[in-house]
């Protein structure tokens, strides 16, 4: 009851980074397994004997399972939360603060879309880039953190402050345009359909169905920047962009750029899309236009 009073006098931005974080909550619990595999894939030594069988994202499932356990699939759950929980939070309070400045009277069109996305996520990525550093190297198995905060003063005492902003050009060359792409597809989505069906009993589900498509096509876009990412922030040496482009490139050629796309599009889609539901939803019991 209090929560709820404190929501009725609260700002519509907190409003909306309320609703965000309580929806990163549910989606990074249930999707983080999907994550952690493929980070794994990604990080895969080339080192296989020809005519071997691929790996595969169930190999990987299974091999965690055999030589670590079950709950090893949530390796790195707990740095997800720290940057998820505030991260979609920020997200959708960016999100909507921009949406109530710029487009007060209107909807954005397909390319101001992208541009409200790709802000959105710019502002949410560079706030929280060392804890998404630390959750990569937490599901890579390559370091043995204890905690969040043990490995942020870990990486910051031996690697530098440098370490802990790596990957900055990779990760906004993925997270902003993938926000971007799916912003445009999700809203365009939308406005294709009936006004009867979106404010129906099964908004819900047609909220998730527009996510869903948005995300696979935003994923697929974006997986190769993902790939240099992952690389670039796993490596202990200071990498380049151009550096890990080259290295997946020597190491793996052009399909080195989509490993781990299966998971990854897996998981962003059903969490983007699990995210703008529950989002939605609660912005209208609130009495808030999403």
């Amino acid at each position: 009851v209090e929560i709820f009073l404190c929501s009725e006098k609260a700002h519509p931005a907190l409003k909306a980074f309320m609703c965000g974080s309580l929806s990163g909550t549910c989606s990074t619990l249930l999707f983080q397994p999907l994550d952690l595999v493929k980070t794994r894939l990604q990080t895969l030594q080339n080192n296989a004997k020809p005519g071997a069988p691929k790996v595969g994202m169930f190999t990987v499932f299974i091999n965690v399972i055999r030589t670590e356990n079950f709950f090893s699939l949530w390796k790195g759950v707990s740095p997800s939360f720290v940057r998820c929980i505030p991260g979609v939070g920020i997200y959708f309070s960016t999100f909507y603060s921009l949406k109530q400045h710029f487009f007060v009277d209107r909807a954005p069109n397909a390319g101001e879309a992208v541009l409200l996305g790709a802000g959105a996520r710019a502002v949410a990525g560079i706030s929280l880039l060392p804890v998404t550093v630390i959750k990569t190297r937490f599901e890579s198995g390559h370091y043995n953190y204890v905690s969040v905060a043990g490995a942020l003063k870990s990486v910051y005492e031996t690697e530098g402050i440098r370490a802990l902003f790596s990957g900055l050009t990779a990760t906004l060359l993925r997270d902003a345009p993938f926000s971007g792409i799916y912003v445009m597809f999700y809203s365009q989505a939308k406005r294709s359909l009936p006004q009867e069906v979106t404010s129906s009993f099964y908004a819900p589900l047609v909220n998730f169905s527009c996510g869903v498509v948005a995300g696979v096509l935003a994923s697929l876009v974006t997986q190769p920047a993902d790939v240099v990412k992952t690389h670039i922030q796993v490596s202990p040496s200071h990498w380049s962009t151009l550096d890990a482009v080259r290295y997946i490139y020597r190491e793996n050629g052009l399909s080195g750029f989509f490993r781990g796309a299966v998971p990854r599009s897996l998981r962003r889609t059903l969490m983007a899309a699990m995210a703008w539901t529950v989002y939605e939803q609660l912005m209208a019991r609130m009495g808030l236009k999403s």
